[in-house]
């Protein structure tokens, strides 16, 4: 026992804050101290630069005070030292912030080491020591120290809650089971905690099952990951060599065709030269017998004259056509014409056959999917503004609202010729391609209107839903049509379609449109091409709008 009160008395000389032996030690104006680097290093820290406190009793100190060492504690610590005593040993560690207190303990407490969940109490080593001693005391439950013990005590009758009352699944006291939940289906909390025992067992089966399934799903992630990695990367290398490649036979394509004009043009100006030589040299002899005949002219004698005349008057052939037989040199030009022709089906083909690439590209899609949205709001989230295109839109469609309203007005409009232009049917495509999630919705009037999707490459005297590129909703006869197989809808079609498109994930859908959005038709496949909203109106007046969505 004096050993045990030696050490008691050493730990008044311990440092609250690093709960060793003092170094240094300083009293502070409060009364209260502290290792001299202790108490430094609590004051520099930025909650204290402003205004230092005690960190026991919180009084606070302006200015803050100038520490000086306290010699007296300095030699009793000394001497604490000498006699082979160190801090308070682990039984005598007290309790700091977040520490569970024992409540036996007077003044500064000492950490509790149990908790008792019949005496609701926590005890340090030294006060837990009688559960462990006296008979009556040893049938407690101990648990490891919990400031939670409070729970268990009844807030009204100050009881501890020993039953569970299964009608309003809570825990009440002796009390509470003879008053208000009178009647009530109650049990021990004892025997509740184990049915929910069993049904926790079985709870954590189903999570670590999902822990395992899911874990599943990330080490294949994981590898799909790894796997888009390896194939973005191939696919990159490849495109480089393959557009070099296309680069390179055009470059050379480009030499050939510049070797090919500078030898037919060396050929061609050889030839002309030549055969300017030879005109130059017949214009020479023709000025030669030119001027031979004047001078014939002007001779007096009769005799000489005739002599000399026939064979000077005689001309040799020409060696060359006559001047309107020579044709300029212009089939250069038609070089360049032919070379911009290829230019334009060049970009006309780039053009076409790049939104299969950017659809390929974007088709690229991770293993687990995103749900389908179910609520209009969620539709609206991918909603998309979606304009006619005039170029496409049969002779007897007048388009309106900025493009966004076809009406069929039963006589044919000044509309250009065009190759896109719909020609066997009252028929009209959007203006843009529609590739990810989209979603619009379309008000339509009138008798016979149909509601389509289709590629930009169907047959412009066909109808929708006739082929097997396009799509169509018929809201006259609530069918759904496509390769000219054809589906009743489970609703009749209101007067407002939605649309709903997962170009990815081959989805497309048709909803009677309100808060909850009625399913009329859903289309599960793959799509090769982008693709475009198409409209129908048949009858004179029908008209079709897509709406604006915000």
């Amino acid at each position: 026992m004096a050993q045990r009160g030696i050490q008691l008395d050493s730990a008044k000389f311990c440092c609250s804050i690093c709960l060793d032996l003092l170094k240094d030690p300083v009293t502070i104006p409060c009364g209260h101290s502290y290792c001299m680097s202790c108490i430094k290093s609590c004051w520099d820290e930025e909650e204290h630069k402003e205004i230092p406190s005690c960190p026991q009793c919180r009084q606070t100190f302006t200015p803050r005070p100038v520490l000086g060492k306290n010699t007296m504690l300095a030699e009793i610590v000394e001497e604490i030292k000498k006699m082979g005593l160190q801090a308070a040993p682990p039984d005598l560690c007290y309790a700091g912030p977040g520490d569970v207190a024992c409540d036996v303990c007077t003044g500064r407490k000492l950490k509790a080491l149990k908790s008792c969940l019949v005496c609701l109490a926590s005890y340090c080593e030294q006060h837990l020591q009688h559960h462990y001693d006296a008979p009556p005391l040893k049938k407690h439950k101990l648990v490891e120290p919990t400031v939670q013990l409070q729970e268990n005590i009844c807030s009204r009758h100050d009881e501890v809650m020993k039953i569970f009352c299964r009608t309003d699944q809570k825990c009440i006291c002796y009390v509470c089971s003879m008053d208000e939940h009178k009647g009530h289906h109650t049990v021990l909390a004892a025997a509740e905690r184990t049915e929910r025992q069993n049904e926790l067992g079985l709870s954590r089966q189903k999570i670590q099952q999902r822990i395992q399934d899911t874990e599943k799903d990330v080490k294949v992630l994981q590898q799909e990951v790894e796997a888009i990695n390896r194939s973005a990367d191939k696919a990159v290398e490849d495109s480089e060599e393959i557009f070099t490649e296309l680069i390179r036979l055009i470059d050379k394509r480009r030499s050939d065709v510049k070797q090919q004009i500078r030898s037919q043009q060396k050929e061609e100006a050889s030839r002309a030269e030549e055969l300017q030589e030879k005109l130059k040299q017949e214009i020479a002899e023709l000025r030669r017998k030119d001027a031979e005949l004047e001078q014939l002219s002007h001779t007096e004698d009769h005799i000489h004259f005739l002599h000399n005349y026939p064979s000077l008057s005689r001309l040799s052939e020409s060696t060359h056509s006559p001047s309107n037989n020579i044709r300029p040199l212009s089939y250069f030009e038609d070089v360049t014409a032919a070379v911009s022709e290829l230019r334009e089906k060049l970009q006309d083909l780039l053009s076409e056959e790049w939104s299969k690439i950017s659809l390929t590209v974007t088709g690229v899609d991770v293993l687990l999917s995103q749900p389908e949205p179910k609520t209009r709001a969620e539709f609206l989230q991918y909603s998309c503004q979606i304009t006619l295109d005039p170029n496409t839109a049969h002779t007897r469609l007048l388009l309106s609202e900025g493009n966004r309203k076809v009406t069929e007005m039963g006589n044919h409009q000044l509309y250009p010729r065009h190759p896109d232009r719909f020609t066997g049917r009252f028929q009209v495509l959007s203006r843009e391609s529609l590739t990810g999630r989209c979603y619009w919705e379309v008000e339509w009037s009138g008798s016979y209107v149909s509601i389509a999707v289709a590629y930009k490459d169907i047959s412009r005297r066909g109808l929708f839903g006739s082929s097997d590129k396009s799509w169509t909703l018929d809201c006259l006869y609530n069918q759904f049509r496509h390769n000219n197989i054809t589906t009743t809808t489970s609703v009749r079609v209101s007067s407002r379609v939605g649309v709903y498109l997962d170009h990815t994930a081959g989805i497309l859908c048709f909803y009677n449109v309100s808060e909850t959005m009625t399913l009329l038709h859903r289309v599960q496949t793959t799509f090769t091409q982008p693709l475009h909203a198409g409209i129908l109106v048949y009858w004179s007046g029908d008209s079709a709008e897509f709406c604006r969505l915000k």
